[in-house]
């Protein structure tokens, strides 16, 4: 149900009921200006939002490779033809490509 800010305020105790099926939006002249939802749901977004807000470990890479590349640094990886490989070295292992 659309709710008009007046009937809203008439009808509180109804709107607040109604909240805890579905989130009710309140309209001041044909816009919305309002939601009412239930207390878990609002506290799942307030968490989702401080998650948000929180750096991955995608976003400290991206920092991470800008600052390579804003000093041009150049990170060399050494080869790993020196390393022993079970699958390859062992005679009686089948590796099938």
């Amino acid at each position: 149900m659309e709710w008009k800010i007046a009937q809203a305020k008439q009808r509180f105790s109804e709107l607040v009921q109604a909240a805890l099926a579905e989130p009710q939006p309140i309209y001041k002249r044909n816009h919305l200006v309002a939601f009412v939802v239930e207390a878990d749901l609002f506290q799942e977004f307030l968490e989702w939002q401080q998650r948000r807000k929180e750096k991955s470990v995608a976003d400290v890479f991206a920092e991470v490779r800008q600052v390579a590349v804003e000093e041009e640094f150049v990170l060399e990886i050494a080869s790993r033809e020196d390393r022993s490989n079970p699958f390859i070295d062992d005679d009686d292992v089948f590796v099938c490509f």
